[in-house]
């Protein structure tokens, strides 16, 4: 291991380069901002010149300003002051009698000059203040909504996490209270609940593990063979206990040659579905798996005779901790969520 000296100086050399490379991004985003700013007014300028005899100079002011406000919508305040006053600079060189001087003749034209730089500096102010003001509300509400979402999956984790723990703990505690009194077959039966509700717990920690991973971009897949007859049922192993009130039948295609793929993947899409099918449909429902290969894919089925989505909420299914209105206390809105986004990678 190196010593902490050395790692302080290796992490702080790693912290320099990712604030130089930072640093060098913003930089080559402002040059760009200057550079497309100025052509735009310079090439705008051109066009305009070669048909002012068509248009006039006065007709090159307004042309002009809308320039001006586009470079507002697009770019920082910065660039845009500057464009409006090399934008004035031209108009005044090249389009305002007489040209390619300095002087303006009139009163008129000097008055329209002045107004012409007042107004394209004011609207391109107007613009840029407007853009920065939508851009906070958006953010605020993209803020909004985040605590919300995350209310609504802390809401959720206090039922889904208690539940598998309160059932550990009351076995634990029943084993060790009566651990003279107690039947082998009764402390067997408390150690499947207990068996079980560790299996639960596990799955709600992998997937708000998954869930994390996922939006920070450190979740990436690693493809092997895979078969995936016996990843269909090891899965309906898994939730034999969840299943005791429904019917799953799998139907396994018997030429299915193996795919490279992520198991871990593939296995926390498809329990994740099938979890959510057995939450959602009523007893005794049936659940059909199937599997297929097709132009070199593979294609996992997962249908149920349950009562569906409906037609007005089938947009939002896949939103994260999105819940039909009226689903079951205690379900976190992910076993969609998370099929989606694994499937992205």
């Amino acid at each position: 291991m190196l010593p902490e000296s050395l790692q302080n100086l290796y992490a702080g050399g790693a912290n320099f380069t990712q604030k130089v490379s930072v640093s060098r991004v913003g930089t080559y985003r402002v040059l760009r901002q200057y550079v497309i700013s100025f052509l735009l007014v310079v090439l705008t300028s051109v066009a305009c010149y070669l048909s002012t005899d068509f248009i006039g100079y006065r007709t090159v002011a307004l042309i002009l300003v809308m320039v001006v406000s586009l470079n507002a919508i697009l770019f920082d305040i910065i660039p845009v002051m500057l464009s409006a006053i090399l934008s004035a600079l031209i108009w005044n060189y090249y389009f305002i009698p007489p040209i390619h001087t300095w002087n303006i003749e009139t009163a008129e034209d000097t008055l329209m000059f002045s107004m012409y730089f007042v107004i394209a500096s004011i609207n391109a102010v107007l613009t840029y203040k407007i853009r920065q003001m939508e851009k906070k509300a958006r953010h605020r509400e993209e803020k909004e909504r985040t605590i919300r979402l995350y209310n609504t999956l802390l809401n959720s984790l206090s039922h889904e996490l208690r539940t598998p723990i309160a059932t550990i703990i009351g076995a634990i505690d029943t084993i060790t209270a009566n651990k003279n009194r107690i039947s082998e077959s009764n402390v067997s039966e408390l150690h499947s609940e207990i068996k079980i509700a560790g299996f639960r717990l596990n799955r709600q920690v992998e997937n708000l593990l998954s869930m994390g991973r996922l939006e920070s971009g450190t979740l990436k897949p690693k493809l092997d063979w895979c078969d995936i007859n016996e990843l269909i049922y090891s899965i309906i192993n898994d939730n034999r206990e969840d299943s005791k009130d429904h019917r799953i039948y799998f139907e396994p295609a018997d030429q299915l040659p193996l795919f490279k793929t992520d198991r871990g993947f593939v296995e926390q899409i498809v329990q994740n579905i099938l979890y959510n099918a057995l939450c959602h449909t009523p007893k005794n429902s049936s659940i059909r798996i199937g599997v297929d290969a097709i132009d070199g894919y593979c294609q996992i089925q997962i249908s149920d005779n349950g009562i569906g989505f409906p037609e007005s909420e089938i947009a939002q299914v896949f939103d994260k901790f999105y819940r039909l209105s009226h689903t079951a206390t205690g379900e976190s809105g992910w076993a969609c969520l998370l099929p989606k986004d694994l499937q992205k990678r």
